[in-house]
């Protein structure tokens, strides 16, 4: 996928954070780009300050948690630019708490966004992606490989998501679609209702992992970095 320009990006959870990131990159290297939101206003108010042509960007109200809703969006994103190449499942949600306050609701709603929603997502996006031998790029975290307290849920359903798509990255290939997992330390967004600032800057940027996608992008297809970990270089002390 070395010439990227009018290739076509699916992005769940595009209207901030590291998705917006991604999509600001994509979209500044030639791509065209469809993003997400759970309501339509977020995507909209996101993709009018990410750019103004039509034929270049696509605002959509989705649920990842729903496999309907997902396949009713992937459907759109065809019928907006004509076909699919790459899918980056990075809707999430963060909520931590000890496992004796946790309530059900919180875990279901961790476990069904985290991991059911990314399963939802590529489910919708395989036979697209198999006409174009497209990419699929799920954003994990260190969570899925390092645990922590109060991150059960969390934990779980990252190092769920890690081994899913490890498990269809060997499913996948043999019809030409590559399958990635990013797996990202602390980067500066809204996560967890924290709003950035100053003091987060030596974080990474949500650009930083739209850079990265970019590179996954570019590289040869010969050649499949199958799990990326990406830290800040110099953590605050």
């Amino acid at each position: 996928m070395n010439n990227l320009q009018d290739k076509v990006a699916y992005i769940t959870g595009g209207s901030k954070g590291i998705g917006y990131g991604i999509a600001k990159i994509l979209l500044g290297n030639g791509m065209r780009v469809a993003i997400t939101s759970r309501t339509i206003s977020a995507a909209n108010q996101a993709t009018d300050s990410l750019s103004q042509d039509a034929s270049k960007i696509l605002a959509l109200e989705s649920d990842v948690t729903s496999l309907a809703s997902e396949i009713k969006t992937v459907s759109a994103v065809i019928d907006h630019f004509g076909k699919l190449d790459v899918l980056i499942a990075n809707a999430g949600v963060g909520i931590f708490s000890s496992i004796d306050a946790m309530s059900e609701k919180d875990w279901k709603t961790t476990i069904d966004t985290n991991l059911t929603g990314v399963f939802n997502s590529v489910k919708a996006s395989i036979e697209a992606l198999k006409k174009t031998k497209g990419y699929i790029i799920t954003m994990a975290s260190l969570a899925g490989t390092n645990f922590f307290e109060n991150g059960a849920a969390y934990n779980a359903s990252k190092f769920g998501l890690v081994g899913f798509t490890q498990a269809i990255m060997l499913d996948l290939r043999k019809f030409g679609i590559r399958v990635t997992t990013i797996m990202p330390g602390s980067v500066a967004t809204n996560f967890n209702n924290h709003v950035p600032s100053e003091a987060d800057a030596w974080k990474i940027q949500p650009e930083d992992i739209g850079e990265v996608v970019l590179d996954l992008l570019q590289i040869n297809p010969r050649t499949l970095p199958s799990k990326i970990e990406v830290r800040p270089s110099l953590p605050v002390k």
